[in-house]
This record gives structure tokens, sequence and C-alpha cells, in this order.
């Protein structure tokens, strides 16, 4: 993922070699849906849904590339606790990086005039 527009920073380092990365609405809803088809039970879905999270966003620091290939891969690496610790981490970084739209005003207004892009028309002067 690019820079989000609202977004501080996009990359949380771990120290061990390892980083976190914010991820795209694309990525989270694909996260959701590969969780959808690990979780055999209502219960496991929040252990599944962490680990295909944790598949997207932790990368190699060096090269960024994923230190796994799947959110099975995740469940059949890390401990239970691991993965809980790890998405923890991940929540409280995508939340203060990305605050979204509880912005103060001010804020938001500088956001909103610095991510516009100016719109072209279509008449060519005839308009």
């Amino acid at each position: 993922m690019g820079l989000s527009i609202l977004a501080g920073r996009d990359r949380l380092g771990l120290g061990n070699g390892m980083d976190l990365r914010l991820l795209s609405a694309l990525e989270v809803l694909q996260a959701r849906r590969e969780a959808a088809g690990l979780a055999e039970e209502d219960r496991e879905r929040a252990l599944c849904s962490n680990a295909c999270l944790l598949a997207r966003a932790l990368e190699h620091t060096e090269d960024h590339s994923p230190v796994f290939p799947d959110g099975g891969a995740v469940l059949a690496g890390l401990t239970v606790g691991e993965i809980s610790a790890l998405a923890a981490r991940w929540s409280q970084f995508n939340w203060q990086e990305n605050p979204g739209l509880d912005l103060p005003r001010e804020e938001l207004d500088n956001v909103k005039k610095n991510s516009v892009t100016a719109r072209e028309s279509g008449c060519a002067g005839g308009c």
C-alpha cells in the first residue's frame, strides 16, 4: 500500500528484522475473506482473522517481503499469544497513524485541501 493520505507513517519496525505495515482497505477485506475460509467455527474467526491480517502486514524490514505466505502459515508458525500480541500491536499502530475522520476540523480541512486534485472539464472551454 502506498502512504495513506491521512496516515503519518506506513511501517512500524519491530526491532527484530520485521515490520508491521498498514494495510489498504482491499487487503483487510481479503484477510477477512481468507479467514472465513479457515475458520470452521465462529469461535475460531477472531484467531483466523488476526492470522490472515498478520500474513499481509508482517514483512521483512530489509526487502519488505512477507514473512508468511498466508494466514494458514501464520497459524502454523506462531503461537496464539504471539498472534494476539502482534495483532494488538498492529491495531494500535493503525489507530495511531491512520486517524480517520475524527480529526479536528482544522486538520481535516488541511488533509482535504492537500489531497484534492483539480478536475478536468470535458467541455473544452465551451461550457
